[in-house]
């Protein structure tokens, strides 16, 4: 049998991330999605190093684990900007008039949807619903929901994020 002689670095902020999570809903499988989402809210992202943090914690395959924070829209495995803008495209919010807004929305932040700006301030995804159909076209932007948009409407939304 051969030992595992090497040292975890626990001054490092992504394995103190994933510990953390893992004590705060227990070394369970059943709590990877709470786990997954608490290293995110900590760090913006869910590194590969925190995955294997919390495969070896759980004792889960790794693969596993990368499934489900790659599923989860809410969840990333790559840097975000500091600002997430979600945008609802389903059919509701498409009937509302979405098309002519998510058109200028991207021109607006010159971002297609999954990118990142350069400077990091923007992350522009779209979702296939925010849950809030009667107030369609919907977007999100960090926790902020705004309904109705309308074209014309986004540069004073964006504004706001300055």
């Amino acid at each position: 049998m051969v030992e595992n002689t090497k040292q975890k670095d626990v001054t490092n902020p992504v394995i103190a991330a994933a510990e953390a999570a893992v004590n705060a809903f227990g070394a369970k499988r059943d709590e990877m999605i709470p786990i997954l989402n608490e290293i995110n809210r900590r760090l913006g992202y869910i590194p590969p190093e925190a995955l294997d943090e919390v495969s070896n914690l759980l004792k889960a395959p790794k693969s596993q684990l990368y499934s489900v924070a790659s599923f989860y829209r809410m969840l990333s495995t790559k840097p975000r900007g500091r600002h997430v803008i979600q945008f609802c495209e389903s059919a509701p919010c498409h009937v509302a008039g979405g098309r002519e807004v998510w058109e200028e929305l991207q021109e607006l932040v010159n971002l297609k949807n999954g990118e990142t700006s350069p400077d990091g301030k923007w992350t522009l995804l779209t979702t296939s619903c925010l849950g809030v159909c009667g107030v369609g076209p919907v977007l999100t932007i960090d926790d902020d929901i705004f309904g109705n948009v309308q074209p014309g409407e986004l540069k004073s939304i964006l504004a706001r994020y300055e």
